[in-house]
């Protein structure tokens, strides 16, 4: 499987494969400040971000990571990035993270529809037995985006990771099993 020819795309978005020739799309959105204060990478700057997109791609080229631009079809502009990540191939299990969108893409649905997506993928075509989520304890939009989509809270890594602005986060772990998100799909 070519990991840089991973394409998802339903009505809503498409997550197109993140590319030294398309990443400039996203420097104005991640120049918006404190887009990402929960997490360890800085985006901010041009050379931020371009260093956090050479180090996404060399993921991709050891196939730790599929990183994606996200492209929002009922605005018709980039919204922002996201990637698999952590991807375990021999344990089938990887996380969906470093998810990150311009302020005016929050609270429209559109991150719900990239993370079906991921998750039908993960599930349906890569055949991975177990999605996780890794988020900052103080980021109550996200960890309740994660559990309506049926994540569960596995537990807590106490002052796991260093922020980028020196603190020491604590890491809620979540965890989805196909089992469960079938459940939820059918209503049950």
């Amino acid at each position: 499987m070519k990991l840089e020819a991973i394409k998802l795309e339903n009505d809503r978005v498409l997550l197109a494969a993140l590319s030294m020739e398309n990443f400039h799309h996203l420097i104005p959105i991640a120049a918006q400040p404190g887009l990402v204060r929960y997490s360890p990478s800085s985006i901010s700057t041009e050379q931020d971000l371009t260093q956090y997109v050479e180090k996404a791609l060399l993921q991709r080229v050891n196939r730790e990571s599929i990183p994606f631009i996200v492209y929002d079809k009922s605005s018709s502009c980039y919204a922002g990035s996201t990637r698999y990540m952590n991807i375990d191939w021999l344990n089938k299990v990887l996380h969906i993270g470093a998810t990150w969108l311009g302020r005016e893409f929050h609270s429209t649905g559109l991150n719900s529809h990239m993370k079906q997506l991921m998750i039908d993928h993960a599930f349906y075509n890569m055949h991975f037995e177990k999605v996780e989520f890794r988020i900052d304890e103080r980021n109550i939009p996200s960890r309740k985006a994660v559990e309506k989509l049926g994540a569960v809270l596995e537990g807590i890594l106490r002052e796991n990771v260093y922020l980028s602005d020196g603190f020491k986060r604590n890491t809620c772990c979540y965890g989805l099993l196909p089992k469960e998100w079938e459940a939820l799909k059918s209503g049950k």
